[in-house]
């Protein structure tokens, strides 16, 4: 009988055995397309990862061989295989099956064997993945809609009542919407996402989303319901974006198979066609930008069973499709993360209660209520209060336009049914608040029973961990969280109210946060996907992507546009994969070239510039050239990864040229200053590379200089991804550590201190405008802390932390710290504490990686005895060490 790993080790622990001199690496954690058994897979060549546990002290793995098949009992015992890598020499961890071995709507089935550097051999346990639509011709349902007008506001039900034949062995449910759809089999809802399918330029592409429905079913007789909402496909509220105006809007409309293979293996496809019925409920209006209007006098109990009677019911319409290029919604869904009741309520007068939940989220309340019949409820949803109380609007309002008061800016309206408990949360909307006052036409019974609340975000699985001793540091890293799943919503946002617009500068500014912290890249990937769509076939692209037609004209430099290339990079370089850069060369080196054409002198002014500083305005000049050379520097190294020898070259010497330039007309080499020497002019080409070598030194100590000067933080948006790393990074981590921790405006610590729960848009926690108390884009904080404190950085020479490079700062007044990171390989940890000059330090590098580890000290002490072998002499007082996998401490005189 075989023992799995934990039983083995308890049986040796109990008998006294040494577990590690028998323990092996087993590879885990199967993926494939970067999510775990996952539906839907439409790609050709989908790739398989994993990683390793139980390895021993320097465990790794020397090869390994894959097997694939569709049956999971032959797979393991090595039968049935359709597919096998045969025995690789490799320690790749990611593999991509080749083009041609997969047939739709069909379950795979797969596993990997390993052998170790101790030439032991694992087999991992069996994963899966199941195919749906390979080819556009396996569809066969067509798309319908209702066919009122674009204008009218109702939302759009649908239905089905069919028989099922016979036992049912599985039955799955793709369905592709313009707009937002939510899907119910036999009265009850389909699955646990929210606000499917995400959003993207609907007349380009379109996502379907895969649902298994073989438990909902029953033989005999069936009823599926389909709820469509507006989203951003018929975007009915007016503001300064023009969604409003998106040459796509039209009625919502889906299209949907459902799937059923039967006990006998035959199959059923029950598809969308203009038998379908159609109706309208309790849904009055929705807006996925301002709120959703509830009648529950108009509900039709019943409506998605098979016994209700849909006589009055009209037949659905066949309409066209929204675009030609229908794909899989391949990504972590939104869903209700957590779950929220009220801190306190307030009674502001009988027909007024006003709800604290505690913490400023993104989501949508839940009211539960009874009253009489055309009783009228007004929820009111804002991040802040006026004097009197009362929820105040006035910060995220502010470039609503509407064009009359029907569609009052985050607000749900419900209508009581008079009947029973009425129970109501938005299905198509989502907002920013904090607070909840709702305001009701006639005396109400409310308490904090009454209402709940949903922080929802697209669901990705936290990858990154920070603790120390400071609370202030600590709550900044959960503030900051916040902030950033606020703003993921199958892209990633500005703010979850005023906005909820996929800014392109405040995403590429916090795409490090995004990566250190969480498993975005399933997000990313689709926003890169957006990306590529909204590309102008010139290189240019909008400043808020997906977009109707805002933000080709304003806005869209390389200072903000950028996100062509820097995101991919990023992926490369957190994941050690090339698809990203793969499916975006071509778009980068397009992008690249347009900048090339307007600006041969190697200097662009096209852009915005150091957005909301404090008070110096930074060079726009040289802010905008700084992110051209990041462009043509990520362009060209993407190219030597790629193989392309010969654009690693060209995109290498404009990269030159550029820094060149910059140099020539904005350094004063005298002064040892860029432009003005503001904090932002100084930093950022500190951090990019742009300094000379021979000049880091002077230039890091005049930044250091301005920023004493200056008595704190004096940057803006660009400047605050640079303002701390170039501190840390060249000497001045103390320093860096002081801004970081300042509690005094302006600084992250302000905020906190004046009771934020996540990142506000102004340094300032007053004003008029630009004051969202919920925006990410100062959000480079968090990764500062993974790679200043913790020292971890991703190597571009061996990407995806197959090497992690290792340079912590011990900065004087923290006393303990710690980051947590798992990458492709495994967990890798840096952690440390201080006692005046004396400091410990341990490290845990996963199987399969490396690492290289950089100490500044006077004495360092290793507790093992390879790695005091490996000790280097240190030069200028820095120790280089060589790290295997495995758990290493050092102590450490400074």
């Amino acid at each position: 009988m075989k023992c799995n790993w934990t039983i083995a080790l308890l049986i040796m622990l109990a008998l006294g055995i040494n577990a590690t001199a028998y323990a092996q690496c087993r590879p885990t954690h199967l993926k494939c397309e970067y999510l775990t058994d996952p539906l839907g897979i439409d790609t050709q060549e989908p790739r398989l990862t994993w990683n390793l546990a139980g390895c021993t002290q320097g465990g790794r793995q020397v090869s390994y061989s894959i097997e694939l098949g569709t049956d999971p009992v032959k797979l393991a015992k090595n039968d049935g295989i359709i597919w096998r890598s045969g025995k690789v020499a490799s320690d790749d961890m990611l593999v991509a099956l080749p083009a041609g071995k997969l047939s739709s709507f069909t379950h795979y089935y797969w596993r990997v064997t390993i052998i170790d550097n101790n030439g032991k051999t694992a087999t991992s346990d069996v994963a899966g993945f199941e195919t749906a639509m390979l080819n556009k011709s396996d569809w066969q349902g067509g798309w319908i809609t209702d066919g009122i007008d674009v204008n009218e506001k109702p939302a759009g039900y649908f239905r089905k009542a069919f028989k099922a034949k016979g036992a049912i062995k599985s039955a799955r449910a793709y369905i592709a919407a313009a707009g937002l759809y939510e899907l119910q089999i036999n009265g009850k809802k389909v699955g646990d996402h929210r606000l499917d399918p995400m959003f993207t330029c609907f007349d380009r592409r379109n996502l379907y989303v895969t649902h298994d429905i073989t438990s909902m079913l029953t033989t005999g007789n069936n009823a599926i319901g389909v709820t469509l909402g507006n989203g951003w496909f018929n975007h009915v509220s007016t503001a300064v974006w023009f969604f409003d105006k998106a040459p796509w809007r039209a009625r919502p409309k889906f299209c949907m198979d459902i799937r059923i293979t039967y006990q006998d293996g035959t199959t059923e496809v029950i598809s969308t066609d203009n038998s379908w019925r159609t109706s309208h409920g309790p849904i009055t209006f929705n807006s996925i930008y301002t709120a959703e209007h509830y009648d529950a006098r108009l509900e039709q109990a019943g409506w998605d069973t098979p016994i209700f009677i849909d006589t009055t019911w009209k037949n659905a319409i066949y309409t066209s499709a929204p675009s030609q290029h229908i794909v899989s919604q391949q990504m972590y869904p939104i869903r209700d993360v957590k779950e929220l009741r009220p801190v306190s309520v307030k009674r502001l007068s009988p027909l007024c209660h006003v709800f604290d939940l505690g913490q400023n989220i993104a989501g949508v309340s839940e009211i539960t209520v009874r009253g009489n019949a055309g009783a009228k409820l007004r929820l009111i949803h804002g991040e802040r209060l006026k004097k009197d109380g009362h929820v105040d609007r006035s910060n995220i309002d502010y470039h609503y336009r509407p064009t009359n008061d029907q569609d009052p800016f985050q607000e749900d309206i419900l209508i009581l049914s008079g009947k029973k408990e009425d129970s109501f949360r938005a299905k198509f909307n989502y907002k920013g608040f904090q607070y909840v006052e709702v305001v009701a036409s006639e005396p109400v019974n409310l308490s904090a029973q009454n209402l709940k609340a949903y922080f929802m975000h697209s669901d990705v699985p936290a990858v990154g961990n920070i603790s120390s001793s400071s609370t202030l540091l600590n709550k900044i890293w959960q503030a900051t969280n916040n902030s950033y799943l606020s703003n993921l919503f199958g892209y990633p946002t500005d703010c979850p109210q005023r906005e909820k617009n996929g800014w392109t500068g405040d995403a590429h500014i916090a795409v490090e946060t995004g990566l250190y912290n969480f498993d975005g890249k399933t997000v990313y990937e689709k926003w890169m996907a957006d990306h590529r769509d909204e590309q102008q076939p010139n290189g240019v692209l909008p400043a808020i992507i997906p977009t109707a037609m805002w933000g080709y004209d304003w806005a869209n430099g390389p200072d903000w546009t950028s996100t062509i290339a820097i995101i991919p990079w990023n992926l490369y370089l957190f994941y050690g994969d090339t698809r990203p850069l793969e499916q975006n060369y071509d778009n980068i080196k397009r992008y690249v070239d347009h900048i090339t054409s307007v600006s041969p002198s190697g200097l662009t002014d096209w852009g915005l510039g150091d957005w909301i500083p404090i008070k110096s305005r930074s060079n726009k000049e040289l802010t905008s050239s700084i992110y051209y050379f990041i462009d043509a520097n990520i362009l060209a190294q993407a190219a030597k990864a790629l193989g392309k020898q010969a654009d690693a070259q060209t995109y290498h010497a404009l990269a030159m040229k550029i820094k060149d330039a910059i140099n020539a007309k904005f350094y004063d080499q005298q002064k040892g200053i860029y432009c003005s020497g503001y904090q932002t002019e100084l930093s950022a080409p500190l951090y990019w590379r742009l300094v000379p070598d021979t000049e880091r030194a002077k230039v890091a100590k005049n930044l250091a200089s301005r920023v004493e000067a200056d008595g704190g933080l004096d940057v803006g948006l660009l400047g605050s991804k640079t303002i701390l790393n170039a501190l840390s990074e060249n000497g001045y981590a103390d320093l860096a550590y002081k801004l970081a921790s300042n509690e005094s405006y302006p600084s992250w610590g302000w905020w906190i201190k004046n009771g934020a729960t996540t990142l506000y848009e102004n340094w300032k926690i007053e004003g008029s405008s630009d004051i969202s108390l919920n925006h990410i884009m100062f959000g480079e904080i968090s990764a500062w802390y993974y790679k200043a404190l913790g020292g971890m950085f991703p190597d571009p020479g061996s990407p995806g932390f197959k090497n992690v490079i290792l340079k912590p700062n011990f900065v004087s007044g923290l006393e303990r710290f710690s980051a947590t990171h798992t990458g492709p390989y495994g967990d890798i940890i840096s952690s440390w504490q201080r006692k005046g000059q004396k400091v410990s330090y341990e490290v845990t590098i996963p199987a399969n990686s490396i690492a290289t580890l950089s100490l500044k000290a006077s004495v360092i002490k290793a507790r093992s005895a390879s790695d005091e072998v490996n000790l280097s002499k240190p030069v200028g007082g820095k120790y280089i060490l060589q790290l295997q996998p495995g758990f290493h401490k050092f102590d450490i005189q400074l």
